[in-house]
């Protein structure tokens, strides 16, 4: 299925959770805020989401520092 990630088009096997992504690209959802179609996902809910071809996500990663 293709996905829409942070305005790049990416191919994702069938039935990938949000989760799945994250862990997949080494990606702790401690430090990250998700935007999943144009809506901002509780970092509890991660696991809960199913990706669907045409999906469209801003996966914003926070850093610390000055």
């Amino acid at each position: 299925m293709q996905v829409r990630i942070n305005g790049k088009e990416r191919e994702l096997p069938d039935g990938a959770t949000l989760m799945q992504l994250l862990e997949e690209r080494g990606i702790d959802p401690r430090t990250v805020v998700v935007e999943y179609n144009y809506t901002i996902v509780p970092r509890d809910r991660y696991g809960e989401i199913t990706l669907r071809d045409g999906d469209n996500l801003e996966i914003v990663q926070m850093t610390a520092g000055g």
